[in-house]
């Protein structure tokens, strides 16, 4: 192959790295779009579907390209085969990531849309592709897990079931009346649009502190409803305990004299 074939076939081959980049990405996105738009496909399925026909797409791509150079499939197949045990070193990471990918899309242990924890990282899962899930935290931060740390992982599925309960502890004073903070807690927890009367809410004494007594209150809610739940009834509470006299206390000691 001459010089001036050299250059004709390097402007070929960039051509076809453009094109087939763009389909790749075309494809990817036509696939995200159609299953999304399907009531019968689920999402996470549809987002790895799309991943796998991009990175086929881009391998096809590469062969083809090679191909130009001379460089037949059949060849690549031989060398690839050649230095497998150098390879399988080289990448068992991202081998090993593949690999939890398509674990994770067939036993599905989140889905997208969902709230996870995935090893200490927490977010709502915004993508599963071959190699790592991406994450995004409340306060709208990027976390890239690789997929087989993931699976590798104790994964906590905040998202899993519909419902969720939801534990708030309140402390009030020694000298206050516990039946009376119970009833407003009861009370306004039956006023609050959130929590479910089937179960129905649980008030219990729960601890006896170093300056407060600690009453828990257990409500049933939607998973979605979750923090709604928990800082608007917390709220609620605390205005309603200023207005009845119930003290919030704070840690404090006191000082015993003795007699002489």
């Amino acid at each position: 192959m001459d010089q001036s074939d050299l250059i004709i076939n390097a402007v070929k081959a960039l051509l076809v790295l453009i094109v087939g980049w763009s389909i790749a990405g075309m494809v990817s996105r036509l696939i995200r779009k159609k299953t999304i738009a399907s009531a019968k496909i689920d999402d996470t399925i549809g987002s790895f579907v799309a991943s796998v026909a991009r990175w086929v797409i881009l391998i096809i791509v590469a062969i083809t390209v090679l191909g130009l150079f001379g460089i037949q499939a059949t060849s690549l197949v031989a060398i690839l085969g050649a230095a497998t045990l150098a390879i399988g070193m080289a990448l068992q990471g991202t081998l090993s990531d593949l690999a939890a990918g398509f674990m994770l899309i067939i036993f599905r242990p989140y889905k997208l849309g969902q709230y996870v924890d995935i090893a200490g990282a927490a977010g709502t899962v915004k993508d599963i592709n071959l190699f790592v899930t991406e994450l995004a935290t409340p306060d709208n931060v990027q976390i890239i897990v690789p997929n087989g740390q993931a699976w590798g992982a104790v994964i906590t599925n905040f998202s899993h079931h519909e419902t969720r309960r939801c534990d708030l502890t309140f402390g009030i004073d020694y000298g206050d009346d516990i039946e009376k903070a119970k009833a407003i807690i009861l009370q306004l927890a039956a006023e609050n649009e959130y929590v479910m009367s089937d179960p129905e809410p649980w008030v219990r004494v729960t601890n006896l502190g170093d300056s407060s007594v600690d009453i828990t209150t257990r409500l049933w809610c939607e998973a979605a409803d979750y923090f709604e739940l928990k800082f608007g009834l917390t709220q609620s509470v605390k205005e309603a305990f200023d207005k009845e006299g119930i003290t919030i206390p704070y840690p404090h000691t006191v000082e015993v004299k003795r007699q002489a």
